[in-house]
């Protein structure tokens, strides 16, 4: 049973090498790598070229016939000419660990369609990951172990982009690929996850994430802030919102504001609750604040916190579990 690798390369010739490497050195030999050159600058092409020449398992894909640039339409192009069963994403500046592949691969094989298999992840730099990164591996991992990927959903994407393999056919079912939405890893948890498909986790390392400067996510306006909460909000309508249930919204700080426009511009009326009792009664973008103590006296809320301190958010978790609210059901942590 074959694996296709989707790799899209765009300007990581320090790197593309120890990429490839890794790829060749896995303990799963039964796959084929798509290379797809994004229109890079500096020597990532021919580094291309010379591992296909090396080995015929690594197929150079060129985008001559679609002028379109970015992660998603590469993804696309590989997608479309890969040949194998099951299918996995790669990133050009990371490492896979040997047994990833096969690890990924015999979970599939085991559980059969309608699930996802993914692993653990570690990120790794020169000068040692930034705080922000070794936290959210940290829960990444604590999330696939527990497998409360649907309970955490709405936080942070719960699936790490490049470790991670499904059967061709659920990507085909889900469009993955078929629209140009970014972040689009956590486009596609969510399509897996409106999906109901399971999603299963090697509890050990399999994939190393490498943290630099020139990193897509540091350096691409697509991947800010705004647009996970744009993505989360969207998501959020199609998939869990209920308009016969009140919607309440808790937090007036930035995501609070940017999550309220959000709502308001999707017609999804709201209450807005805080816990500062100096912005009860004032009106922000057209709602007047409220406190969160009206939360109970609602018939049957659906709620979202946009609070992102951690202290502040187990307060709000202590008050919406003595009032008998459940995680997923009737609350969503937003970030």
């Amino acid at each position: 049973m074959k694996i296709s690798i989707l790799l899209p390369v765009y300007n990581t010739a320090p790197f593309l090498g120890e990429c490839l490497d890794s790829i060749l050195a896995q303990t799963e030999q039964h796959w084929e790598l798509l290379a797809v050159d994004d229109f890079s600058t500096d020597a990532s092409r021919s580094i291309l070229e010379d591992y296909a020449k090396m080995d015929a398992r690594i197929r150079l894909v060129c985008k001559n016939e679609s002028p379109e640039k970015g992660i998603v339409p590469s993804l696309r192009l590989a997608f479309r000419q890969a040949t194998g069963q099951l299918i996995t994403r790669m990133d050009s500046d990371d490492r896979m660990l040997p047994q990833k592949l096969s690890a990924l691969k015999n979970l599939m094989v085991k559980n059969g369609k309608g699930h996802v298999a993914t692993g653990l992840v570690e990120y790794f730099s020169a000068e040692g990951p930034g705080a922000g990164y070794r936290r959210y591996a940290r829960w990444l991992n604590e999330v696939a172990i527990s497998g409360t990927q649907a309970g955490n959903a709405y936080r942070e994407c719960v699936i790490p982009s490049p470790c991670w393999m499904a059967w061709r056919q659920d990507l085909e079912v889900i469009a993955a690929f078929q629209d140009d939405i970014y972040p689009e890893d956590y486009d596609l948890c969510f399509r897996f996850l409106r999906a109901g498909f399971k999603i299963l986790a090697v509890p050990q390392v399999l994939h190393q994430w490498r943290d630099w400067p020139q990193r897509t996510s540091r350096n691409d306006e697509r991947y800010r802030d705004n647009s996970y909460l744009d993505l989360k909000a969207d998501w959020f309508a199609r998939m869990d919102y209920d308009g016969s249930r009140p919607l309440v919204l808790w937090g007036g700080g930035r995501k609070g504001k940017r999550l309220a426009r959000l709502f308001l511009d999707k017609g999804m009326p709201f209450h807005w609750v805080c816990d500062n009792a100096g912005k009860w009664g004032k009106e922000i973008a057209g709602v007047t604040m409220e406190s969160f103590e009206i939360i109970p006296a609602q018939p049957n809320p659906q709620i979202i916190i946009a609070v992102a301190a951690p202290d502040g958010q187990r307060t709000i978790l202590d008050f919406l579990e003595k009032c008998g609210f459940e995680a997923r059901r009737d609350y969503f942590f937003f970030c």
